[in-house]
């Protein structure tokens, strides 16, 4: 059972990671174009693209941070 949900899993990945590559593919064609027409909506869109990519690595930090304290409190409660 273990195994099938690994390989659904898998599966599942590999089928979300082409849709990302396709969006941002379509992505660089917008912002070459807005650029060499003299716009500067990819200036914009780089930053944008930064603060999302930034969000989940500091969601995990905090979740992991907070996770280490409960862990040791519980271990300094259970040696008391």
């Amino acid at each position: 059972m273990k195994t099938k949900t690994v390989i659904l899993t898998v599966l599942l990945l590999l089928i979300i990671t082409i849709d990302a590559n396709a969006q941002c593919s379509m992505c660089k064609a917008v912002v070459e174009a807005d650029l060499e027409s003299g716009g500067t909506k990819g200036a914009g869109l780089n930053d944008g693209i930064l603060y999302l990519m930034g969000i989940p690595y500091i969601a995990v930090l905090v979740f992991g941070v907070l996770f280490y304290l409960q862990k040791k409190k519980t271990h300094n409660s259970l040696t008391q």
